[in-house]
């Protein structure tokens, strides 16, 4: 996806979880709260489903609603993007 390269805002997201995994690594390292902990392992689970929706979302616009796009290229840009989500569903 090379429309994703060099995407800012992408990159500041995953350095915030990043930082976010971290804590909830020292979290688990330190015998943390259960409850602290939980709420870590949450936060980290939305940030990365937010980065998921943006990806997705950026995905969709460039391969498969673009206009111009040749029919077996929306196609695969389709395709794409169902692999991605059975993946991500598991």
């Amino acid at each position: 996806m090379s429309h994703l390269s060099g995407d800012t805002v992408l990159v500041k997201r995953v350095r915030r979880i990043a930082g976010q995994v971290a804590a909830l690594e020292r979290a688990l390292s330190e015998s943390e709260d259960c409850a602290v902990t939980l709420h870590l392992a949450a936060a980290v689970r939305g940030a990365v489903n937010g980065l998921m929706d943006e990806i997705v979302e950026s995905h969709v616009r460039a391969h498969v609603a673009a206009p111009g796009l040749s029919d077996d290229a929306r196609a695969q840009g389709a395709e794409e993007l169902i692999a991605a989500i059975r993946r991500y569903g598991k």
